[in-house]
């Protein structure tokens, strides 16, 4: 059975930076593509970041582009994202997910299995 465990989560001044950790067990790592999704109060779950299973290919969300980057360690089953010059708007429980395919993919209806969440909230 496949377990996501997600960490580094916590409250940061906007314009600071966190790095979010996602340990993955059960299956072989290195196979699917894993992504990041977010959600804020009140609001649906959206899409943040996906990174391709080796890791060459990254997609992401238009209102993280330049400050959010993904990527993976396949020899620790981890996969990142770090996150700079955060804003108010960045607050939201953040999930990470593991795809059922290879490559990176931003529609919740290719990812398989889900971490709990860890909660990010950025002041102003």
């Amino acid at each position: 059975q496949v377990q996501l465990v997600e960490s580094g989560g916590g409250l940061v001044q906007a314009g600071g930076s966190l790095r979010l950790s996602c340990a993955a067990s059960g299956r072989t790592f290195g196979t699917y593509a894993m992504g990041w999704f977010r959600q804020a109060p009140g609001k649906e779950r959206e899409f943040v970041a996906s990174i391709s299973s080796s890791g060459g290919s990254t997609y992401y969300t238009n209102s993280v582009k330049g400050r959010f980057t993904i990527s993976r360690d396949n020899a620790k089953n981890t996969v990142y994202l770090q996150m700079n010059s955060l804003k108010p708007e960045d607050t939201a429980v953040y999930y990470c997910a593991e795809a059922r395919v290879s490559w990176r993919v931003g529609s919740e209806s290719y990812y398989d299995y889900w971490g709990q969440g860890t909660q990010v909230t950025v002041s102003s």
